[in-house]
C-alpha cells in the first residue's frame, strides 16, 4: 500500500459513484464513505464528496438523512466533529473483506431498529457507508432485510444492486447471504448506547 494510500483517499474510491437511491420500501440509502476537507482537497473538484456534499444530494432527491451508519474500519476519513447535527451518527468497526461478525451485525440491527422506532412520525433515511458503500454494506442492509424484514435473499441483493448502481462484488458475502442461515434478531430491542449527534453546525474548507 502507497503513502497515498495510507493517508490520502481510499484505493478504488472515485471508481464508485458517491450515493445511490432510496431503497424502495426501506427507509436505507447506501453511499461511499464521505470524506473530511483535507483529504476531499487531494481529488479533483468534481469527484469532490463529504458530508455536506451527501446532504445535498439527499435534499435533492426531496428525502431528509436523518441517520449515519460508519462501516468503515478507521476513523481517518471524518469524525464526528464533520457530521452535520442535522444527523445522528453510529459507527461499528467492521474489517474489510471477511464477514461481519454476529456482533457487529446484532449493532447495526439495533441503530437501525432504533432509529425506525423513534421516527415513526417521519420518513427519514438510513444512510449506510462502509469505504465504497458497496461490500460491507450491502451485506449488512441485505442481512436486514433477510433477517428482519423477511425478504427473500435474491429480492434483497437485487434491490440492493439497483440502488447502489454497483453490484455486491465479494463472493463470500454472496454466499453468506444466499446460503447460510439468518442470523438471530435476539436482542436487538435493547438500547443502543453507541448513537451519537453530529458536531457539525456550517460547513469547511
Amino acid at each position: 500500500m502507497s503513502c497515498q494510500q495510507q493517508k490520502g483517499i481510499p484505493e478504488g474510491w472515485m471508481d464508485y459513484c458517491p450515493v445511490g437511491q432510496r431503497i424502495p420500501g426501506t427507509r436505507f440509502i447506501a453511499f461511499k464513505v464521505p470524506l473530511k476537507p483535507s483529504l476531499n482537497s487531494q481529488v479533483p473538484e468534481s469527484h469532490s464528496f463529504g458530508l455536506w456534499e451527501l446532504l445535498d444530494f439527499v435534499k435533492s432527491q426531496k428525502q431528509e438523512l436523518g441517520l449515519i451508519i460508519d462501516l468503515t474500519f478507521t476513523t481517518r476519513y471524518y469524525q464526528v466533529s464533520d457530521v452535520p447535527q442535522s444527523c445522528s451518527y453510529v459507527k461499528i468497526f467492521v474489517e474489510g473483506h471477511r464477514i461481519p461478525s454476529d456482533i457487529a451485525i446484532l449493532s447495526f440491527k439495533r441503530a437501525v431498529r432504533r432509529f425506525l422506532k423513534e421516527n415513526e412520525d417521519n420518513d427519514s433515511l438510513i444512510g449506510v457507508h462502509c469505504t465504497h458503500g458497496l461490500n460491507r454494506t450491502g451485506y449488512l442492509v441485505c442481512r436486514y432485510l433477510i433477517d428482519v424484514d423477511g425478504l427473500d435473499p435474491s429480492a434483497a441483493l437485487e434491490l440492493f444492486n439497483s440502488c447502489r448502481g454497483h453490484r455486491i462484488e465479494r463472493r463470500n458475502y454472496l454466499n453468506d447471504l444466499q446460503g447460510a442461515a439468518k442470523r438471530s434478531n435476539d436482542g436487538i430491542d435493547e438500547p443502543d448506547e453507541n448513537v451519537v449527534r453530529g458536531l457539525a453546525v456550517q460547513r469547511t474548507g
